[in-house]
């Protein structure tokens, strides 16, 4: 066998998951979930564009987190990923990007996700939030 275990690929998504959601709540920046994503493979920096890009559908964000997310991710708001975030409805087919555009696409996507997710947790989830992402363990040094 060849291609990752089936625990492989669940202790990346988990991975992936805490990285993203810690970048969205501020206790990692930007920069460094970016260099984060840059050391990967470039399968797997498809795999976290795919799953990233789902995080963002079920954060059901907006034309205005599209906005507000490309203004704070310091990628053009001309480059192929901002564009396609700020579609109404937004296209999410950032794993299908050249390479080259991969590490603008997660500045996007994460940024866009962080935008949308805050405003969820300080609406919807505010006060009784049972979501274990949204209750991240406090950063230990």
């Amino acid at each position: 066998m060849t291609g990752p275990s089936s625990v492989d690929g669940r202790t990346f998504r988990r991975e992936i998951e805490r990285v993203v959601n810690e970048i969205a709540q501020g206790r990692r920046t930007l920069e460094d979930g970016a260099g984060w994503f840059s050391g990967l493979a470039p399968t797997r920096q498809q795999e976290v564009l795919q799953e990233v890009a789902g995080y963002a559908m079920q954060a059901h964000i907006t034309a205005a987190d599209g906005r507000a997310g490309v203004a704070r991710s310091g990628v053009k708001p001309t480059a192929n990923p901002s564009v396609m975030i700020c579609t109404d409805p937004p296209r999410y087919g950032f794993a299908g990007l050249p390479s080259a555009e991969h590490v603008k696409a997660f500045r996007v996507l994460v940024s866009v996700f962080a935008v949308a997710d805050t405003r969820r947790r300080e609406t919807y989830c505010k006060g009784a939030c049972g979501h274990a992402w949204h209750n991240l363990p406090a950063a230990t040094e």
